[in-house]
Formats: C-alpha cells, structure tokens, sequence
C-alpha cells in the first residue's frame, strides 16, 4: 500500500532498538505481596526544601524512581540517604516507618514516580501518630549512628 493510508510501520522496517532499550534500575524481591493487591503508579513532586509527607507508612511494598532533583529517603532502621536523579528506590511496606521522602535540596524540586502494591479496601498512605513515633523511637537510625 501506498500513498496517504500507508501507516510508518509499512513505510519503516523496523529496528533492532528494542534489543538494548531496556535498563534494568533496579531488582528486588519485597518481602510480601498483600493478598489481592492492585498497583498504584503515582507522580510526587515538592518544591525546593519541602520536607515531604510527614511519617506514614504503606499497606505494601512500593517502588520507586527519582526522576528530576534528590530525594531524602528515610526508613525506620535506616539512617536518611540521599537519592538522587536517576537512581530507584523501594520500601517493604507494612508495619514499616516512613520517616522522610523530602526534598534534600532547597535549590530545586524533586520529582520521583512510585509504584505502590495496595492492600485492597486500605489506604494508600496512613499517617503515623506522635504516641507511636515516641513508642518505636528506638528503631530509628539517624544520621552518622
């Protein structure tokens, strides 16, 4: 066919790309799926400074990927590490802390994708209270400990 209703496909023959386009970021087996869980991809992006979602945890595992800026990522039993653009990130979820997932730099926004596992019927986030931040203060490793 030819002429105006020839699509690329038929004009173009197609490419070895698909062989080496693909980079692996990241690889890791969480440490449980809830049952029945859906995934949720979401976009997050803080202003320059933004401290980011105040401590929360989730319902599973999520994964994640820094797209623009640089993150703070702080997990209870973890001490906070910078994240940079270009480099992934996940947490186990659960009974786990988020501390922090802030913005590190006051220069520019940070900007990352994650990939949430959902426990059906629970939120994606849950905020954790002062009572219980006091209660398991022992298992937060801060910085240079």
């Amino acid at each position: 066919m030819s002429g105006p209703e020839s699509t690329a496909a038929e004009r173009k023959p197609r490419s070895n790309a698909w062989q080496t386009a693909l980079t692996t970021v990241q690889e890791v087996e969480p440490p449980f799926i809830p049952a029945g869980a859906h995934a949720m991809t979401v976009v997050i992006e803080y202003p320059p400074g933004d401290p980011g979602a105040p401590p929360h945890r989730h319902p599973g595992p999520a994964f994640g990927y820094v797209l623009e800026g640089e993150m703070l990522m702080e997990l209870e039993g973890q001490p906070p590490r910078p994240i940079p653009a270009g480099e992934a990130f996940w947490e186990p979820g659960g009974d786990v802390i988020h501390y922090q997932d802030g913005n590190n730099r006051d220069d520019m926004p940070v900007r990352f994708v994650v990939t949430m596992l959902c426990e059906p019927g629970k939120p994606m986030l849950t905020l954790v209270d002062e009572a219980e931040l006091a209660e398991r203060a022992h298992l937060r490793v801060l910085r240079g400990s």
